[in-house]
């Protein structure tokens, strides 16, 4: 039976997105098991693998995006965008980072479609493997961002993340602890700013103060975190609950009372944004200014690391990818009642033969059908 599935590779079509979801040698490792891998024409020159590389890979080059996503699996980065839609079909399986929650029109019109979507940020083992790299990835890009805001250059305020003799650090809060706000601190503070982390969870705030990421720890309480927000140069938010919107933590209120010039990153703005005043920005027009803070809430920040980004993500998406494809030849993708629960690809599953069979985004769109 192997062979027969047949795996497409699109270009990724999102604003100023290079990043590539399987790099040249898990392209051999996709197709060892005999599987068909087609890749459009360019689609890893942004992370500087070019048509050669796969085709020595034992990928085939296809020159039409209708041809890639009249495959089997279709295997991409981000979420489709609208120009995409249409390839929707009843027999095809999206494996992505989705982010559903946060997109209805997308979630409609999968569920119209019949198509499987199976969600990178939704899988789990014992973490959640194929969102953690991407994680790392912009929680370290957050603090070097974060750094170029606060200059003068743009509209900060002209703060030196590390202050200067005689002069105090900034001060950062990063509401989150998981990876990206982890590797935010840890960035930070190797700026030398002054870092307070903020969590639900106490345990791993302790574990993070011990280990020398923060320098202050808060629980995560609202009117606790009114004078650290009003007080803070940089604040990232970085909440997560897989698969579901994000929590709102911070409100409008608490960013007006920022220093203007101050600035606010929102790295859960894919499923929808933890800071009440952040909305979704591109990496061709990052940033706009509210209540005289300067936000940067940019979708896809990974993707302007295109060749580290494209390497971790390949690395985690291609055994898991494997498994998909054996899954697809058995059958067991399109049954919602069996979808939500295979074999390597636990909970990955979002919407099945026109189902929405993860409970988050279930609860996220009861009025869908």
């Amino acid at each position: 039976m192997a062979g027969r599935i047949t795996i497409g590779v699109p270009r990724e079509r999102k604003d100023r997105e290079r990043r590539i979801v399987l790099t040249p040698s898990s392209v051999s490792l996709v197709t060892a098991p005999g599987h068909r891998v087609l890749v459009e024409a360019g689609a890893g020159l942004g992370a500087g693998f070019d048509d050669d590389a796969y085709r020595a890979a034992g990928a085939e080059i296809v020159t039409e995006a209708a041809e890639v996503w009249a495959a089997d699996i279709v295997v991409k980065v981000k979420e489709p965008i609208t120009e995409e839609y249409h390839h929707f079909r009843s027999d095809l399986t999206v494996f992505s980072y989705l982010h559903l929650a946060a997109e209805p029109e997308l979630t409609a019109r999968l569920i119209a479609a019949g198509t499987a979507a199976f969600a990178f940020e939704t899988l789990r083992d014992t973490t959640l493997p194929l969102l953690a790299p991407m994680s790392e990835i912009a929680g370290r890009a957050a603090a070097i961002i974060a750094a170029g805001q606060l200059s003068a250059a743009g509209d900060g305020s002209g703060t030196l993340v590390g202050g200067a003799a005689g002069v105090p650090p900034a001060r950062a809060v990063i509401i989150g602890m998981g990876v990206a706000g982890t590797m935010a601190a840890r960035g930070l503070r190797g700026l030398d700013a002054h870092v307070t982390g903020v969590d639900l969870d106490l345990g791993l705030l302790l574990e993070r103060r011990l280990d020398g990421t923060l320098d202050a720890t808060q629980a995560s309480e609202p009117h606790a975190l009114d004078a650290l927000i009003a007080d803070a140069d940089v604040l990232i938010g970085a909440a997560l609950v897989p698969g579901a919107r994000a929590p709102r933590i911070v409100t409008a209120a608490q960013v007006a009372r920022m220093r203007p010039g101050s600035v606010v990153l929102d790295l859960a703005i894919d499923q929808g944004g933890c800071i009440a005043t952040a909305r979704p920005t591109t990496l061709s027009e990052p940033t706009y200014v509210e209540h005289g803070v300067v936000h940067y809430c940019v979708t896809n920040v990974p993707g302007q690391f295109p060749r580290t980004a494209s390497a971790a993500l390949s690395a985690a998406v291609a055994p898991r990818l494997v498994a998909l494809a054996g899954h697809v030849e058995a059958g067991t993708v399109h049954d919602p009642q069996r979808a939500f629960a295979l074999p390597r690809v636990s909970e990955a599953a979002n919407v099945v033969a026109g189902e929405m069979v993860h409970p988050a985004i279930a609860a996220a769109f009861p009025d869908l059908p």
